[in-house]
């Protein structure tokens, strides 16, 4: 059976009712194939006739809300696809094993008990530590750079998890949930919707109008005064906000010059103001800051910078010691030669190898490279961003062709960067990976083949 549209969709709808006991409605289902569409929220709510407000700030993000709490792993618009692939495979293994545990009673319990991705977590010591003290802080702020799959969202996870036992209120917003058309086009909409998405997370209701006056005091001032007079004055200890996909504003310079500058000025409050102490941030970003910013304005050279590297081989075993796996240093050298000690990617040879146990190591490397494989998925997601913007996808050929890290543009070595298709070295670029390499290579080959669009 293929894992397809319908198919995701029966087990989404099995997950909720196994959770919430009810079915996924209308609208959940129109959201659902949206995103399995790539359509943004304002193109969903038109072609249905909701307004995009409703869809973006209230259904939608309730929705992944629930698909996470039932999934047991963190679900939202932009991974949910691979999420749900997950669980579909592991179903099928899960009723193999079972059928052999039949005809074999005497099998091991064990061998039928699977590891989900939500309880595996390898820590990068001091990372954890040093975060954890920082933000305990009055008026800190943290900023977390690393590229996409590199595990920032995990590490913030474990972070706010830890701070909500300490009963500090947290908020985890990214702005992979605007949307662009609509929220990054005119600051007071954003700003608006920025705080009502905060309200919605901590419970309370967004009454925006009672301290909202864009004609009078402008979105800014009234942004800071919902916060100070409502937000953080009902928080009783304090409030940890984490802002994830922050470089998502970067081609927004209506938005971000105001924005970034507005963080800045509340970082800077807690010096003076006693209830701004109570304000702790979080900034998490895919890339280096690009973007021009007055430096007394910016919040990305103040705080506590954080940069998360690829996993050491110490580290890896430990991801494997997690799955419980029976695996030696003769496999996972050439396992690490293939990906590196790229999170994303060894979590998921680690899952397949324990999900399938009649699978070896050679037999998955083999076909790792391939559209057989179990990187095929990602693979092609990439594929897909630089079919989609011929700059890029000309800038990469270039680093993947060359033998020797090379210059690009530095506009383009960022958004490569973003992608994680890169690692940046001083003023060079090189791939991250040899599965990148040899993956891309084959397909690069034929670029001019391709009609690319801007």
């Amino acid at each position: 059976m293929n894992f397809n549209l319908d198919e995701a969709t029966k087990i989404a709808n099995q997950l909720i009712y196994n959770k919430f006991q009810r079915n996924l409605t209308d609208i959940e289902i129109i959201i659902f194939k949206g995103a399995w569409n790539k359509e943004e929220y304002d193109a969903i709510a038109a072609k249905h006739q909701y307004a995009t407000s409703y869809i973006s700030q209230d259904v939608a993000p309730k929705f992944w809300k629930s698909l996470t709490e039932s999934l047991g792993e963190k679900v939202k618009k932009s991974n949910f696809k691979e999420a749900l692939k997950r669980y579909w495979s592991q179903q099928f293994v899960s009723q193999d094993i079972n059928i052999s545990q039949q005809n074999n009673t005497t099998q091991n319990q064990d061998n039928i008990i699977f590891s989900t991705i939500s309880d595996i977590y390898v820590e990068r010591p001091p990372i954890e530590s040093i975060c954890y003290e920082t933000i305990k802080q009055p008026g800190s702020l943290i900023r977390i750079k690393a590229p996409s799959f590199m595990g920032k969202t995990y590490l913030i996870e474990k972070l706010l998890s830890e701070l909500t036992q300490d009963n500090y209120s947290t908020v985890s917003l990214s702005f992979e949930l605007a949307d662009s058309s609509t929220h990054f086009t005119n600051l007071n909409k954003f700003l608006r919707w920025f705080c009502i998405n905060i309200s919605r997370q901590l419970g309370k209701a967004s009454d925006l109008d009672e301290y909202w006056d864009e004609e009078g005091m402008g979105a800014k001032v009234s942004c800071t005064t919902y916060f100070e007079e409502y937000l953080l004055a009902e928080v009783e200890t304090a409030l940890v906000l984490c802002l994830d996909d922050v470089d998502l504003l970067f081609p927004y310079p209506l938005i971000y010059e105001d924005f970034f500058g507005l963080l800045r000025s509340w970082y800077e409050k807690a010096r003076s103001r006693k209830i701004w102490k109570k304000l702790r941030l979080i900034i998490a970003h895919s890339t280096d800051v690009y973007i021009r910013l007055n430096i007394n304005q910016s919040p990305f050279n103040i705080g506590l910078p954080i940069e998360l590297s690829e996993f050491t081989k110490e580290q890896t075993m430990e991801l494997v010691r997690q799955h419980k796996l029976e695996i030696d240093d003769n496999i996972i050298q050439p396992l690490m030669q293939l990906v590196g000690g790229h999170p994303y990617l060894l979590e998921q040879a680690f899952f397949y190898l324990k999900t399938h146990p009649q699978v070896t190591i050679s037999e998955l490397l083999t076909q790792a490279i391939t559209d057989a494989g179990i990187y095929s998925s990602h693979l092609r997601e990439h594929w897909l961003n630089l079919q989609q913007n011929s700059e890029l996808a000309t800038a990469f050929k270039k680093v993947i062709f060359s033998p020797t890290p090379v210059q690009i543009e530095p506009i383009l070595a960022y958004q490569l960067q973003s992608l994680g298709l890169v690692k940046l070295s001083g003023n060079t670029v090189e791939s991250r990976c040899n599965l990148y390499s040899q993956y891309y290579l084959i397909h690069l080959e034929e670029i001019n083949n391709y009609s690319f669009s801007k």
